[in-house]
């Protein structure tokens, strides 16, 4: 009966994710930008853009600048992130790949500065005045949520072990719809119950600023305004009827 329930649960999760996040990609990509309001100073050619767009996904350059220590906590949080989740890729491959043996140690130490990272964000949500007025319960709930799940995979790992090569079978069957037993263990379910209620919630939450700084029009966009007039793509069908019609 477990088995079969977190089986349909991730199966659902899984789903409302991919749906979800292709869905609000598609609102991002179709929602028009009627301005040219890149932040400056900001790049001239679309080189430079790339380069921008790279800097603040992989360093958090405009947060760096606006304050240090939210900056450091934030990086430390989502760089352990991507460590963790590089890590789990053992439980989804077989034969597991070489660099994703080479890097479990650094995936543990990645938890703890996850956890970490996650709980100076929290406090800053509690202690800085400006900040704690403008946190609505959700984003309290969504630091709690990540923050059990990063406790929960710890606890597994160094206090209530499970069976990692049974959790293994059940992923790999999940993949071939050949269902194997799911460890029962109460701190691994729960674990896997938080881990299927983000995903749930990731594309209807405030976590969706990961694709969406992607379509930032204050990141995204060159400064050439003297250089070249900017005209939005629904702005210029128009334009161009009414043209055709006055001559």
């Amino acid at each position: 009966m477990i088995t079969a329930i977190f089986a349909l649960l991730f199966y659902f999760a899984a789903a409302f994710l991919i749906a979800g996040l292709g869905l609000r990609v598609w609102q991002y990509a179709k929602t028009p930008a009627p301005l040219k309001i890149p932040t400056t100073p900001a790049p001239v050619t679309r080189t430079g853009v790339v380069l921008r767009m790279a800097r603040e996904v992989t360093l958090f350059e405009s947060l760096f600048k606006a304050n240090k220590w939210i900056w450091l906590f934030g990086w430390v949080f989502h760089f352990a992130l991507v460590l963790v989740l590089l890590r789990h890729l053992r439980y989804f491959t077989d034969p597991v790949w070489g660099w994703v043996v080479w890097m479990q140690p650094l995936g543990l130490y990645g938890g703890f500065a996850m956890v970490a990272g996650l709980l100076g964000l929290w406090l800053r949500r509690v202690v800085v005045a400006r900040i704690r007025y403008i946190s609505a319960p959700s984003d309290h709930l969504m630091l709690a949520l990540i923050v059990a799940i990063g406790a929960s995979g710890l606890l597994m790992r160094y206090v209530a072990r499970t069976d990692i090569v049974a959790l293994k079978a059940f992923f790999l069957g999940l993949f071939a719809f050949d269902w194997q037993p799911l460890p029962a263990d109460p701190v691994l379910l729960v674990h896997l119950g938080l881990v299927a209620v983000l995903m749930i919630v990731f594309p209807i939450s405030k976590l969706l600023h990961a694709p969406g700084v992607f379509f930032s029009p204050g990141r995204n966009q060159v400064d050439n305004p003297r250089e070249k007039r900017y005209q939005a793509h629904w702005a210029a069908k128009p334009a161009a009827g009414r043209a055709k019609a006055g001559r």
